[in-house]
């Protein structure tokens, strides 16, 4: 059986949103095969980039109330103070465990998970598709599943992705179905699935 992954699988992972899917990547059912269009790495870097800009944002701004609050001698201030060091301490613990968790996740994807690399004919179809207008990504990641199976007709294929703003979407369920793919927006959902198929 097929599972297709794409860049909110890691990240969800990483954020610590999907324990389930955490389990799913660290130990999948053998028949399993997990497939990755190679764009949602690249994709998972730069949203993982993107997201320490905001952090350090964010630190900047709390680092300015602190100082602001540090001059200020009532006991109001002082309470504050407490509370935006504990803040700024308790989301400085949490930027490290989610950058260590997308590591882990990351490498581990890598080494299990099978790539589908980018072509040209992918490309051409991603041209000539019109959905997702204005979420190139998704068009190309939504187009790598489609062409990869294609190329496997007979097997059993799933597509998890917690994006279901764009790939829950009528017109992509139906691109899917006509692939054979099913669709799952929540790995308890498949997980549910994968179990009343073995029984």
């Amino acid at each position: 059986m097929i599972i297709y992954v794409e860049t909110n699988f890691l990240m969800s992972i990483a954020k610590g949103q999907d324990s389930q899917a955490q389990e799913l990547l660290q130990n999948p059912p053998s028949y399993l095969r997990i497939l990755v269009p190679s764009i949602c790495f690249v994709e998972s870097l730069t949203t993982l980039e993107q997201e320490e800009k905001y952090n350090l944002d964010f630190l900047r701004n709390l680092d300015i109330q602190i100082n602001q609050v540090e001059r200020d001698n009532s006991s109001n201030a002082r309470l504050l103070l407490s509370h935006l060091e504990q803040s700024r301490t308790s989301f400085l613990q949490r930027s490290n465990e989610v950058k260590e968790r997308f590591d882990v996740a990351f490498n581990r994807l890598i080494n299990t998970s099978e790539i589908i690399t980018l072509s040209k004919d992918i490309f051409r179809l991603t041209l000539n598709r019109a959905i997702f207008e204005k979420h190139i990504i998704d068009r190309i990641i939504l187009e790598c599943i489609i062409f990869h199976a294609g190329l496997h007709p007979n097997e059993n294929k799933v597509f998890l992705s917690s994006n279901y703003k764009e790939f829950g979407r009528r017109e992509v369920i139906d691109i899917l179905r006509d692939r054979e793919i099913q669709y799952f927006n929540k790995t308890q959902n498949f997980l549910g699935w994968l179990q009343s198929q073995s029984n």
